[in-house]
This record gives C-alpha cells, sequence and structure tokens, in this order.
C-alpha cells in the first residue's frame, strides 16, 4: 500500500508543477491545477513522436484520453495505427474505445476526442484487444529516469497493468508521454509497486531517451485500495475469478488483498 510519505511527496511535486505551468501560463485552455495539462505546444510534441521510428513501425497505440494527447491520437488514426483509448476513470466492463481508421463512421478528429469516442467508437476489453506497441500516457510530472506521475488517481498505471496481465504488452512496447517542457523534472519522483516508468518522454522541443526501467507486470493488488477496485468493474471481475482459481495473490478466498 502506498505510504502517506510517498502521497504527501508526490501531491507536492503535482502543486509544484502546477503552480510552475500557470505562472508560465503554458496550458492552452486555461489554468491546468488539478489536471493532466493541456499544454501549449502539445501538437508539436505529437509531431516529435510522430517522426520517432519506434511509432513509425507501430501497428496498434493505446493511448489516455486527456486533451493534451489529442494530436498524438489523432496522427496514430491518421496514419492508418489501430487506437485504443482509454475509456475515463476505467468505467464499465469494457473499459478501453476501439478506434479503427477503417471503421470509422465520422470525421477522424471527432472521433479521437473523449466525447466523440464516447458517442460513436464500440468498447472493448483486453480478452478482446491485440498486443500493444505503443502505450502513450498523460503526466502532470515526469523525470529523466522516466518515473512518471499523473494527477493522483491512479489509472493509467492500472490501465497498463490490465493490459499486462492480458499478455498484451511486450518487452518491445514503447512506453511514452507527451509533456510540457516545465513538467520534465531534474529530481527523484518516489515510486510504488504498480507505478510503471516511461521509455520516451516527447516535449514540444524534441525526444528525452530514458534509461531502461521497470515494465507493468500486471495488477498490484497490494497496492489498491479497497475503494478503488470497488469503482472499477473490470477489476472486481479480475478479483473475483482470480479468488474462485484459489489465486494466492488475491489473498485468499475472499479475494481481498492481503
Amino acid at each position: 500500500m502506498t505510504t502517506n510519505h510517498t502521497t504527501e511527496a508526490k501531491n507536492h511535486l503535482r502543486q509544484k508543477v502546477w503552480e510552475r505551468l500557470d505562472t508560465a501560463h503554458a496550458g492552452r485552455t486555461g489554468p491546468v491545477l488539478g489536471k493532466i495539462p493541456n499544454f501549449h505546444g502539445a501538437d508539436r510534441a505529437a509531431e516529435h513522436l510522430a517522426a520517432h521510428p519506434r511509432w513509425q513501425r507501430a501497428r496498434v497505440v493505446k493511448a489516455n484520453p486527456d486533451k493534451a494527447q489529442t494530436e498524438v491520437r489523432l496522427a496514430a488514426v491518421q496514419e492508418g495505427k489501430l487506437l485504443y483509448m482509454a475509456v475515463p476513470k476505467i468505467a464499465g466492463t469494457d473499459p478501453f474505445y476501439l478506434i479503427d481508421s477503417h471503421a470509422l463512421t465520422v470525421p477522424t478528429h471527432l472521433a479521437v476526442t473523449g466525447a466523440g469516442a464516447a458517442e460513436h467508437a464500440p468498447r472493448t476489453r483486453p480478452e478482446r484487444m491485440q498486443p500493444v506497441d505503443v502505450i502513450v500516457c498523460g503526466s502532470v510530472a515526469v523525470n529523466h529516469q522516466g518515473v512518471r506521475i499523473g494527477k493522483g488517481a491512479g489509472y493509467s498505471d492500472i490501465e497498463m497493468g490490465l493490459l499486462a496481465h492480458a499478455g498484451l504488452v511486450h518487452e518491445d512496447t514503447l512506453i511514452v508521454t507527451t509533456v510540457h517542457t516545465l513538467q520534465v523534472l531534474d529530481e527523484p519522483i518516489p515510486e510504488t509497486g504498480h507505478d510503471v516508468s516511461v521509455d520516451l518522454i516527447v516535449t514540444p522541443d524534441g525526444v528525452i531517451t530514458c534509461p531502461p526501467r521497470r515494465r507493468p507486470a500486471g495488477i498490484v493488488w497490494e497496492d489498491l485500495e479497497e475503494a478503488k477496485i470497488a469503482a472499477i468493474p473490470i477489476l472486481q471481475e479480475l478479483r473475483t475469478a482470480a479468488a474462485a482459481e484459489g489465486d494466492p495473490d488475491q489473498g485468499g478466498p475472499t479475494g481481498l488483498p492481503g
């Protein structure tokens, strides 16, 4: 379980970065406090990512639904890649949108928005998905070692854990975040067992390659509070199934983390 000290340290870094961005008026739709920052230059960051050889070779991309990564999602679909976009808050038992450029019935720029996907894209779940070549995360802060933090809800790490649990993340899967330069820190960021690091940091100024780090291995149940599990239907399903199979990692027959 995440300690109070770790939580406080992460919150301190979030607050510092949000204040730094808002002081610089770096949000392209206004203040970023409390959000995954929708930053000026997000379009240029997307262009840098789209020029990267690993991106160009990718066939399947999974991306977060935040506005800062809109141009990344747009590039994926325009280039004919299969795009999976997380449903906000991992809601429902089918927690990913499937956006296939060959099956779209609405303009691409609409399909890759949160509202557009919710209205027009079918939903799917990990066992019906293809292995993922690139995972794109939104971040509040990230350091040069690739350690990132979001806004504190933990959804991005859980999404990657779900993909890893289903065998959809492989050693060559590229994990990347696109951020404003002011979000890149030269200091340690606390980590817990479910935190997943990135391979690339992409800013409006270019690409930062991070050292090899821990890959997502699955759901780290001991780092999830009971309220979080209860709020995410697919986690409830997985825990119930694991408990029925007598999985010791689920804390015995009740399925409660030990």
